[in-house]
């Protein structure tokens, strides 16, 4: 059986199509879930969201420990959590740092990414439905094995 992909979505993410819909639009993270299993086909796929940075840092350890790759959306954690990016740097395999908004188009506050060096390759501002494309990558990374 082969691995799972992960994709873990950080704080805040569970409001999709409520929070700021000019910003991040009106797809649920329900929505963005489905589009992510469609997109990965019989892949097994480990789909989460937290609002707790504790509970990010063990879903990160379980995915080095059996996963095939990972997407990450780190959300408010990606600016400021020295824990999560030394959590991913223990990840040897691809990663894909994922942002619905364009992070470097916003407040200056947004563009200091702590997990971009961390990360394989950065996805931003293809909105809700970038996910999907950001699956297919993650996919092409992994190879046969996916």
């Amino acid at each position: 059986m082969p691995k799972p992909i992960y994709i873990l979505n950080g704080p805040n993410l569970n409001r999709l199509g409520v929070r700021e819909p000019e910003i991040y639009g009106h797809t649920t993270l329900a929505e963005v879930e489905a589009l992510c299993r469609e997109a990965a086909g019989p892949l097994p796929l480990e789909f989460r969201q937290t609002n707790s940075e504790e509970t990010m840092i063990g879903w990160i350890h379980e995915a080095t420990d059996t996963g095939a790759g990972m997407i990450i959306n780190p959300a408010a954690f990606t600016f400021y959590s020295m824990a999560i990016m030394d959590a991913l740097k223990m990840f040897d395999k691809p990663l894909i740092e994922y942002h619905i908004s364009n992070i470097h188009t916003r407040e200056p506050m947004y563009h200091n990414s702590l997990v971009s060096g961390v990360a394989t390759a950065v996805m931003a501002g293809l909105g809700a439905g970038g996910y999907a494309h950001a699956v297919r990558a993650l996919m092409d990374m992994i190879g046969p094995e996916a």
